[in-house]
């Protein structure tokens, strides 16, 4: 394994969980397999580890640009990475207001029902571990 994959793996585990990460990789198959080093190379390993925008921030653009593109089940995934990233709900709200203006209030609208499903079950877990 080299640095770049090392490193985008690395912030995989962090935004992601362990949890999901180790399913991903015990999914992969020999057809995907250089599908998922692609990822885990460009997208965490060359963009999620610059130091330009924190993790809190990059969470909040990937979270804008999945709903605006209609990608929901990266979205929830992304909405429960937030618990990782800093991204508070109020956060993820503002963003999805932003997607209403510039991509349309029928993506915005979709998001917010998706949010408030994975917000409401990542509550209700927090709630059962207390």
């Amino acid at each position: 394994m080299d640095e770049q994959h090392k490193a985008g793996m690395d912030v995989r585990r962090t935004v992601l969980g362990d949890a999901h990460v180790d399913r991903a990789e015990a999914q992969k198959t020999d057809f995907d397999a250089p599908f998922q080093d692609f990822i885990t190379r460009s997208a965490w390993g060359m963009v999620w580890t610059r130091p330009e925008l924190t993790p809190r921030e990059r969470s909040l653009v990937t979270i804008g640009l999945l709903a605006a593109l209609g990608n929901d089940g990266e979205l929830a995934l992304h909405l429960r990475a937030t618990r990782n990233t800093g991204a508070s709900p109020e956060d993820v709200r503002e963003a999805l207001m932003h997607v209403a203006v510039y991509a349309g209030v029928p993506r915005a609208n979709h998001a917010m029902k998706i949010a408030k499903e994975i917000f409401g079950a990542m509550d209700a877990q927090e709630e059962t571990r207390a």
